[in-house]
Order: C-alpha cells, then sequence, then structure tokens
C-alpha cells in the first residue's frame, strides 16, 4: 500500500496537473495520487501523510467535489496525521479572495485535529486578501497558472524539498507503530 495519499480535486484541470508533477517526485509505492470525486471517507483511512491540493473557484469557493465530501469526513480523527497542503489561484483577477479554497481545507483538517508542513512565503504574489494565509505565510504551497505558470515548475521543486522528507518520515512513522 502506498505511504502517502494525494488527494486534490480540479475544475479546469490545474490543479489534477500540478498533483500529478508532484506525484513524479516521489517513488510510485510511496504515493498514491486520487480525485476527491471518486474517493469514500474510508480511503482517507488508509493514510497518515497526505497531500491535498485544491483550486479556488468564483468568490473564494472550493471546487464542487471538495465542498460536498468534507462534511463527510466529520467523523474521522487527523490526530497524528500529517498534511501538506497546495492550492491554485488568479491572484490579478480574483484578489480578494486569492486561494481562499487552501485555507478552507485548513481550518477543515485543523478542526480534525490534522498536523501540517508545507508553509509558503507570500513573497512574489500580489493579491488583496486571502483565507490560504495565516501569521505572515501562506498554509501551503501556492500556484497561479492563469497568471505565473512560468514558476510553478521551480515552486514545486522547492516545497517538495521540504515536504518530502516529512511526509515520508510520518508515512514511515506510522507504518512501524
Amino acid at each position: 500500500m502506498a505511504k502517502i495519499g494525494l488527494f486534490y480535486d480540479s475544475d479546469t484541470g490545474n490543479t489534477r496537473k500540478v498533483a500529478k508533477m508532484i506525484r513524479k517526485y516521489f517513488d510510485e509505492a510511496d504515493i498514491e495520487l486520487k480525485n476527491i470525486k471518486k474517493v469514500e471517507p474510508a480511503d482517507f483511512e488508509k493514510y497518515n501523510a497526505f497531500i491535498l491540493g485544491t483550486p479556488t473557484l468564483g468568490e473564494g469557493e472550493l471546487p464542487e467535489n471538495w465542498d460536498a465530501f468534507l462534511p463527510e469526513l466529520d467523523a474521522l480523527d487527523f490526530s497524528g496525521k500529517t498534511l501538506a497542503l497546495f492550492g491554485l489561484g488568479d491572484q490579478e483577477t480574483y484578489a480578494h479572495e486569492f486561494v481562499d479554497g487552501l485555507g478552507i481545507l485548513y481550518e477543515k483538517f485543523t478542526e480534525l485535529g490534522a498536523e501540517f508542513t508545507g508553509f509558503w512565503p507570500l513573497d512574489g504574489y500580489e493579491y488583496e486578501i486571502s483565507r490560504g494565509e495565516l501569521n505572515g505565510e501562506f498554509v501551503g504551497l501556492v500556484i497561479d497558472q492563469d497568471n505565473q505558470s512560468a514558476l510553478t515548475a521551480e515552486r514545486i521543486d522547492t516545497w517538495m524539498t521540504q515536504v518530502m522528507p516529512v511526509l515520508l518520515a510520518a508515512a514511515d512513522d506510522a507504518q512501524a507503530a
């Protein structure tokens, strides 16, 4: 069984593309890619380490599949589980709700007891407000495929050097227990 669950939802395909780019950093046996519209809450019980990805839609909303699925996780306990988040947004067109979906995931999984890794600096983005910002940094990797696609690969590479060791250690610790 894979050690890390990589769950995502995608509206235009950009989040799926980024999820596939992230998956390539791992050995195939270490990670499993899951589209949120094709999973059940029990799928989350298989892992102790996660990468979760989402775009932000409309006026700061999650895509339909994440929005409908999150309440189904209320019965699960994520204490002792480690999560890294990534979010996609458009800082120019949606400067008032830039990567709010990222913040919504963070808030929900914080309520469920999860621990987080992979916070990301605010440098290099221009926006007005974001629910994905906390204590002077983003709660996960932020990708703007609409305006800064040339930076995506470099940002993922930098982020992966930060989160990979933490996630693999969390997954290994859980399997050893």
